[in-house]
């Protein structure tokens, strides 16, 4: 049995992980997690897999939720997500949090020899040259559990790495895939959540519609395979069925397909190398489907995607930058101090303004993260 930490357990992919944690309880325990303010999600989770471990946001709440179970630890804030990612029991983290917070826990977590499921793409953005040199010092995996990833990741198996010609990473285009930059200028917060596909969390949503998304997924693409930016390309794909694709140099090319669920490739990160049925799941099936559509990606209609290329290609603390001008950006466009527009011109700017530090430590990734942020809210005001 696989003993699991959880980072963000209340958020899409944390609520979705303790779903498939509910439907093998032989084969996966939840030791300890981490939730942030929603106390009912997180008392759901206490009830039916009585962790040993829980972190919560605020200090009140786990004084609370300490008096209704007292049997359990109860703990808080950044420190208390790095207590869940080091618990002594776990053999798995899995970080399902948003943005960069969850960059010291599982750096913390990798240093005690924990195997990493990441479905945070920003620990990898930020700091993806600090976290697989840690992994590889300790000989921890780093298992992708991205849709994207995971598929790119399946299609490797078995082959040789050096006989890669590119990786062929799909997107759907987001909530305004069929409207102009023009049609852009005045669409609402409600019209940008509403995903044609998949169903995920408000920040997530917003950076599939402005493709920000794809491009954090291409540097996530880099750092976990390896691969120059050259050889990543992303490709229109409407219907959400082929997750990514694998092109080797004998012009093979190796896809792995199936239903938009994100419970697959979460499941598929827990239970690697082996695989289990997945309850309720929807299987495949393509001649009802029918058609497939496909179409190259235009830099000019999504200038995000761009400006996340440029970010990955020049490295450094650029990389920080950006990530943290698109986080801060994006909770703004989603309390509507902002149009959907100048998410990507807030980037842009911050980018531009930015002097570049190669191979940040630590430290000055967390400096500059911070900075970064009030700078944006700044601009607004």
């Amino acid at each position: 049995m696989k003993k699991i930490s959880l980072l963000g357990a209340t958020g899409s992919i944390g609520w979705q992980t303790y779903d498939i944690l509910r439907s093998h309880p032989e084969k996966f325990k939840l030791v300890a997690f981490s939730a942030g303010a929603n106390i009912e999600k997180t008392r759901q989770i206490i009830e039916h897999l009585q962790p040993e471990l829980v972190s919560v946001k605020a200090e009140q709440d786990a004084i609370t939720l300490k008096k209704d179970y007292p049997h359990i630890e109860f703990a808080y804030g950044e420190k208390g997500l790095v207590d869940v990612a080091t618990h002594p029991d776990s053999t798995v983290l899995v970080n399902a949090v948003l943005g960069s917070v969850g960059l010291e826990s599982t750096l913390a977590a990798i240093r005690m020899g924990k195997t990493i499921a990441i479905a945070n793409k920003e620990t990898l953005v930020t700091a993806g040259h600090l976290v697989m040199s840690e992994a590889r010092k300790y000989n921890v995996p780093i298992l992708p559990v991205d849709s994207e990833h995971s598929a790119v990741f399946q299609s490797m198996n078995g082959e040789n790495p050096k006989q890669i010609e590119r990786i062929i990473l799909t997107a759907s285009g987001g909530s305004f895939r069929d409207q102009s930059r023009e049609e852009l200028k005045n669409v609402t917060v409600k019209d940008a959540l509403n995903h044609p596909n998949w169903s995920m969390g408000a920040k997530i949503t917003i950076d599939s519609a402005t493709m920000m998304n794809k491009g954090l997924e291409v540097i996530e693409a880099h750092v976990l395979f390896n691969m120059p930016f050259e050889k990543i390309d992303v490709l229109l794909h409407r219907e959400s069925i082929i997750h990514s694709l694998v092109e080797y140099d004998d012009t093979s090319v190796i896809a792995q397909l199936g239903t938009p669920d994100m419970r697959v490739p979460i499941q598929y990160a827990l239970s690697y190398p082996d695989r289990l049925p997945l309850v309720g799941g929807k299987r495949l099936n393509l001649a009802q489907i029918g058609q497939l559509h496909f179409k190259e990606v235009d830099f000019d209609r999504y200038r995000a995607l761009k400006l996340a290329y440029d970010a990955g290609q020049a490295g450094g603390t650029v990389l920080t930058a950006m990530n943290a001008a698109n986080e801060a950006a994006v909770a703004l466009f989603l309390q509507e101090k902002i149009t959907f527009l100048q998410i990507e011109e807030i980037i842009e700017q911050i980018m531009n303004d930015h002097n570049n530090i190669l191979l940040p430590d630590l430290e000055t990734i967390l400096h500059v993260d911070s900075e970064t942020r009030k700078t944006v809210e700044g601009m607004v005001k």
